[in-house]
């Protein structure tokens, strides 16, 4: 199956293939197929980054020929960025959560109301299978700052940064905007460390489950709430 040639679709154009009426048989499988290819590289990814996972790994994972890959994502690096838009939803989510909390917080609520806007759909992400592996890709790639995540991470996450950023300073009238951001730093390395750490049942000793949202997740928005509240209390010089 591996050196079998190309489907005759896959040698069209990209304009001439979204025209094309679908091939006997395609319309059924094809849409499976494309799926499967992004959830097995998403997965692989999430397991050895973008250097250790070829295409030839991604086709076997999925179970599809390999020109299948390249067929619907183009190249490696195509099919990576592709993960992240597949799940860009939740950042809708979030900034719609925001808007919200920035709309109709109760007096005193704003600064929580914009830590649940950060933090909750994040968790929702997370507790499906395949959104984590999503967001190990994600932590990955802003900790290690990696070429390969640079532009995707600019388009889709940086403006999301600076909504919140924006949201943080004018809740925090004391900070000034420099301040707001590294606090979103911080809350967003204790997110992120959250949603990818193993290791608190064994720190717990056995009370703890990872991914617990149920439990963490109000634990994790009142931590986040007063650290913010009380970092940004007086001037910082």
């Amino acid at each position: 199956m591996q050196n079998q040639k190309p489907p005759s679709s896959a040698r069209k154009t990209p304009a001439a293939r979204r025209s094309a009426a679908a091939e006997p048989g395609e319309a059924a499988l094809s849409p499976n197929r494309q799926q499967n290819i992004l959830l097995a590289a998403e997965q692989l990814f999430a397991a050895r980054g973008f250097h250790g996972v070829s295409i030839r790994d991604i086709a076997d994972e999925a179970g599809v020929p390999l020109a299948l890959v390249g067929y619907y994502y183009g190249p490696k690096l195509a099919l990576y960025h592709a993960i992240f838009r597949e799940r860009a939803g939740y950042i809708g989510e979030r900034l719609e959560s925001l808007a919200a909390a920035q709309r109709s917080a109760a007096p005193g609520q704003l600064l929580e109301e914009i830590v649940k806007a950060f933090v909750l759909p994040v968790l929702k992400v997370a507790a499906l299978p395949a959104g984590h592996n999503f967001l190990r890709i994600l932590s990955r790639g802003m900790n290690d700052h990696l070429e390969e995540d640079e532009p995707v991470i600019r388009e889709l996450f940086d403006p999301l940064a600076h909504a919140f950023i924006d949201a943080l300073a004018a809740a925090l009238p004391q900070a000034t905007r420099s301040q707001a951001a590294w606090c979103y730093q911080f809350a967003l390395g204790a997110l992120l460390h959250h949603v990818n750490d193993q290791r608190i049942e064994r720190l717990s000793l056995g009370q703890n489950q990872p991914g617990d949202s149920e439990t963490a997740g109000p634990l994790l928005v009142a931590f986040i709430t007063h650290g913010l509240r009380g970092a940004c209390a007086a001037p910082t010089h």
